[in-house]
């Protein structure tokens, strides 16, 4: 379940051509992750109208430890084969 959260966020990230500044951002704010989850849930009235099912995927990858690695990943690894 963790590595499909993770591929449909990356897939999206991709779509929008937002891989490389996704991951840059991610990597750096690794330590403000819990933060990020607080600021996630408070927008979720405002995010999910706009995003629909992916608010809730974006919220799950960063509250789970595993799932926020395996999307960073996943990035990486896009970034890498180009």
């Amino acid at each position: 379940m963790t590595e499909d959260r993770s591929e449909i966020i990356a897939a999206e990230l991709r779509r929008r051509g937002l891989g490389p500044p996704a991951l840059l951002l991610l990597q750096a704010h690794r330590p403000l992750r819990p933060l990020l989850c607080s600021l996630a849930l408070f927008l979720q009235p405002i995010s999910r109208p706009l995003l629909g099912a992916r608010a809730e995927l974006l919220q799950q990858a960063l509250d789970d430890d595993q799932a926020y690695d395996a999307l960073l990943d996943r990035l990486a690894r896009d970034e890498g084969t180009r």
